[in-house]
């Protein structure tokens, strides 16, 4: 009876974003982001992961995706937040939900009213594709060590018996894959820099050099730039989003810088040159949000194929991480997820000093077709 009491009050209802955070009807709005800091609070010890007010306000102007929030109100009170997030250049069949319940509200039903309120809303922004994820820190994994679901990748796994992955499996998504979340004190020690550059330029034997830049590439490297991303977007591990990825090209990457800078993000890039060629063969991207510099996180890592077996991954990535600490001394760690088929950069990350935080579970779920609409 009780539970039924409470799913009469439950109200879903769209999230008002305010014009700033100092607006008057900013009060829901910072509500349903410390909603967020509570989960992850709960779910990692820290809200490293959490979203700041103004970083999450600034985000929802992204160019490239549409996001719509959806909260549950008990009594007046925010309770649980859907974010619901729209692709606009690409994969627009897909919609990735993240779906936070406050701790002291999880297993009384808000996270079925707010997951099936959200696929209404997919659906009728005509979104086939549902992604969500589950978070599992390095603790639990070895507390539910015996029972694990593996996904078809046959790589990783989530813990069976966790509460989360029971809440997604009863709701109809199955397990794509698995990343890998990884963290790194920071700064890092100078000799281990010191014997790690040593390894990489031995290897390499003088024949490449480094490039770096913060935020804006330099012109003559931006088609060289574009292209690597391109390289990076299909190296990855596939996703259930399908394959009608953003291409870039100079004017994309322009406007993609534009984008993240407008967001309060700012970007440390190292890129390596071939110097028989001219050719720019490699990359790496670390971003740093402007209202938590304390707090940062390292993006894309690429190296083109040819290019590889002479340490450029691990040359590129000590580089841009001692940048890091030179333009942005108060970053105090460095977190990132990498699929665990990526063999290579997860050996050069333990090399620089990360360290298994837990793993990311990236479900799936086609809803289904409900067929044309009779009036």
């Amino acid at each position: 009876m009780a539970k039924q009491a409470m799913d009469n009050e439950l109200r879903i209802e769209q999230l008002w974003i305010p014009d700033s955070l100092d607006a008057a009807d900013a009060a829901d709005f910072l509500a349903a982001v410390e909603v967020g800091r509570k989960v992850r609070m709960q779910t990692w010890g820290s809200d490293d992961l959490a979203y700041a007010p103004l970083e999450k306000l600034l985000e929802l102007a992204d160019p490239y995706e549409r996001q719509v929030i959806l909260v549950a109100k008990l009594a007046g009170i925010i309770v649980g937040t859907v974010d619901i997030a729209l692709p606009l250049t690409d994969n627009l069949d897909v919609a990735e939900f993240t779906l936070d319940i406050l701790p002291e509200f999880q297993r009384r039903g808000v996270g079925r009213q707010l997951l099936e309120a959200a696929e209404q809303l997919a659906r009728s922004e005509g979104r086939s594709m549902i992604l969500v994820d589950t978070n599992h820190p390095g603790a639990s994994l070895h507390e539910f060590e015996a029972a694990q679901l593996v996904p078809g990748t046959g790589l990783g796994f989530v813990p069976l018996a966790s509460r989360e992955v029971e809440f997604a499996r009863s709701t109809g998504y199955e397990l794509q894959h698995i990343e890998q979340f990884s963290s790194c004190t920071l700064p890092l020690d100078s000799k281990l820099v010191a014997d790690l550059e040593a390894e990489a330029e031995q290897a390499n034997n003088g024949r490449y050099r480094l490039h770096h830049w913060t935020d804006r590439c330099p012109e003559p490297w931006l088609e060289a730039v574009a292209e690597l991303e391109n390289q990076s977007g299909e190296d990855a591990v596939p996703s259930a989003a399908g394959e009608d990825e953003l291409v870039f090209d100079g004017v994309v990457l322009r406007e993609a810088e534009e984008a993240t800078i407008a967001q309060g993000r700012r970007t440390v890039v190292t890129a390596v040159e071939h110097l028989p060629t001219g050719t720019l063969v490699g990359l790496t991207t670390i971003s740093v949000l402007a209202p938590r510099p304390d707090v940062v996180f390292q993006d894309d890592t690429v190296v083109l194929q040819e290019h590889r077996g002479n340490k450029l991954g691990l040359l590129i990535k000590v580089a841009n991480m001692e940048r890091l600490t030179e333009q942005f001394p108060d970053a105090r760690v460095i977190y990132t997820w990498n699929a665990p088929e990526n063999r290579y950069l997860l050996t050069v990350n333990q090399q620089l000093g990360f360290t298994t935080a837990g793993v990311t579970g990236i479900w799936q779920k086609e809803l289904p077709d409900m067929g044309p609409s009779v009036s």
